[in-house]
Order: C-alpha cells, then sequence, then structure tokens
C-alpha cells in the first residue's frame, strides 16, 4: 500500500523564487491529506498534480506563511464544483480566525467546511489501519506538529509450518491468520501462534511545523520512518533560532538521531540561504546517521515500509 508525500512549500516565512511557504501532501491508498497551507498552495497542488481531493487539511499554527493559502484553496475547489465536505483542523483556541478564513471576503465556500480545535495528545482523525496524531511544539504561538502514524501489520503467515501441521490449503489459512483457531479432520486445533509471526509495524511520518527541538517529537512515534522537521536556520544563525523560536538543521539531527528516525527531511528554510543548502545537510549528518535531505518544491517520496518489507 503505497503512502507517498509531496512537498509542496519548503520555504520559510519569506518564499523565495524556488520555494512556496508551508504545504505538506500526504497520499495513502485512496485518502489524501493536507499540512499546512501557505500562500499558493492551490496552485502548488496543480503544479505538481496532487489534486484537489482532500479530506482534512491539518493546520500546526496561524502563522501567515502556513494558512494564507486557505482562502484561495478553497475558493479553487467552489470553481470545481466540489461538494464533499473538507474537515480542517487548528490549534486550540485559534478556531474563531481559522473560521474567519474560510469566509474570508464574505465568501463563503459552496461546500460543508468543519473547523475542529486540537490540542497535544488528540487524534483528530481516524483512517483506515491509521491515525493522525497532534503533538505539542514548543513556537511563538499556539502551535501543533501532527504524526501520520499506521498501525502495527499482521504476522507473516508460514505457510510451511501450517501444512506441516496438517492444515489444508484455503479458507483456514485465512482464518488462522486472521487470529482465529481452527481445527483440523482428526480434531487436532492449531493456533494462530503456532503459524503466525509477530506483529509487525507500520509506518509513521511526523511533521513539526514550526518549533524549536522538542521532547514531544521524540515521544509521539516509534521511531519514524520519515521525521520532516523545522531547520530555518544553519549553525550561524542559532542564536536567532533561539529567540524566534524556530531550530537549525543541527537541532533537527538531534531531535531525529533521538527519535531513532530513519530519514530526516529539513524544511521550512529561511531565504537567507536562497538555493544553497550545504551547510543544512553537512551539519544535520554530523549528529544523525540516517539519510539527510532538503527536499525541493514538488520532492516526492513514497515512504517504505520497515526494512523495505512490503
Amino acid at each position: 500500500m503505497p503512502l507517498c508525500v509531496t512537498f509542496l512549500g519548503t520555504a520559510g516565512a519569506v518564499p523565495t523564487t524556488e520555494r512556496n511557504p508551508s504545504g505538506l501532501f500526504v497520499a495513502r491508498e485512496g485518502d489524501q491529506l493536507l499540512f499546512d497551507a501557505g500562500e499558493g498552495t492551490q496552485r502548488q497542488m496543480m503544479r505538481f498534480g496532487t489534486g484537489f481531493s482532500i479530506s482534512h487539511l491539518f493546520v500546526t499554527h496561524l502563522h501567515g506563511d502556513h494558512v494564507f493559502g486557505i482562502p484561495g484553496l478553497l475558493q479553487t475547489m467552489a470553481f470545481n464544483d466540489r461538494e464533499e465536505p473538507l474537515s480542517i483542523h487548528t490549534p486550540s483556541g485559534t478556531r474563531r480566525k481559522i473560521r474567519e478564513l474560510v469566509t474570508a471576503l464574505d465568501n463563503s465556500p459552496s461546500f460543508p467546511v468543519h473547523v475542529t480545535e486540537v490540542g497535544d495528545g488528540d487524534v483528530p482523525y481516524r483512517g483506515d489501519e491509521y491515525e493522525v496524531r497532534a503533538f505539542e511544539t514548543d513556537h511563538d504561538t499556539r502551535s501543533v506538529g501532527y504524526a501520520l502514524v499506521e498501525d502495527d501489520r499482521k504476522g507473516r503467515f508460514d505457510r510451511e509450518r501450517a501444512e506441516e501441521l496438517g492444515v489444508p490449503v484455503g479458507p483456514k489459512f485465512s482464518r488462522l491468520h486472521e487470529g482465529e483457531p481452527v481445527e483440523l479432520e482428526d480434531g487436532t486445533v492449531v493456533r494462530p501462534d503456532q503459524v503466525v509471526g509477530e506483529p509487525r509495524p507500520g509506518r509513521s511520518i511526523v511533521y513539526t511545523g514550526d518549533t524549536r527541538p522538542t521532547v514531544s517529537t521524540i515521544e509521539v512515534a516509534d521511531e519514524p520512518d520519515l521525521l520532516i522537521h523545522d531547520a530555518t536556520f544553519a549553525d550561524d544563525g542559532t542564536d536567532r533560532a533561539a529567540e524566534t523560536a524556530h531550530s537549525t538543521a543541527r537541532g533537527a539531527a538531534e531531535i531525529a538521531a533521538r527519535a531513532g528516525a530513519k530519514r530526516l527531511a529539513l524544511v521550512h528554510l529561511s531565504s537567507r540561504y536562497a538555493g544553497y543548502t550545504d551547510d543544512h545537510v553537512s551539519q544535520a549528518r554530523e549528529g544523525f546517521d540516517g539519510r539527510v535531505f532538503v527536499p525541493d518544491d514538488g520532492h516526492e517520496l513514497e515512504v517504505p515500509y520497515p526494512n523495505a518489507e512490503e
């Protein structure tokens, strides 16, 4: 089952000619989710071919580079004759302001828009065998991050062992794999634990939004397959990062290492770095052994199962 991430916007507060403000598109089977919507997000979605069939929009905080794209996106959806409802999730205490954005210029959408507030530990959305969790972040306004965490998968079915125990090929295999014991013709009962391995972990993606490095990012998911972390500054901006409640690439890497992340995407880059990101990557690699990269807008990544298992 593919789990794909498209980076729609990777700039900091000030966009550049190469980087749009924050936006992250995630597709899992039939579900399409959007995290943050900086200005121009609807154009990025057209440019990179994601389409507009999102069912949920998860807002990390209400700074303009994360939400100014909402009115335009909703209007584009309305122009496309959307009828399906859209749920917008936003940090506690910010619902009224999001509603004002939704109805900006007295232009209410032609489809239902539901706005819900979320806080640390909430699960704003439960999908098919996965959930989206909110967690506390440390920015200079009300903010949360989000983690998409899949359920554990069933253990591997040992067909050879099942046949050795006398289980006939057919429906009894499926019943055992679903956790149900089966009785053979001679009265012998075969239990699932005799032929099914331990549950296998699903995949997880953690997106921080804007934040200083926080312990909650480490705790929200066990060894995430992809950590997408604020890295507004390189080492030359360490003091500025602390003042503005952002992270450096090195700080993001320390969190990734402590979380046991497999991949680290550095996003929300300050415009001061323009097209130069080598320092971000090299400094992050000093503290993190996994894969480190700075995605460009339009970068698409398929998140594999742990150990590349299917």
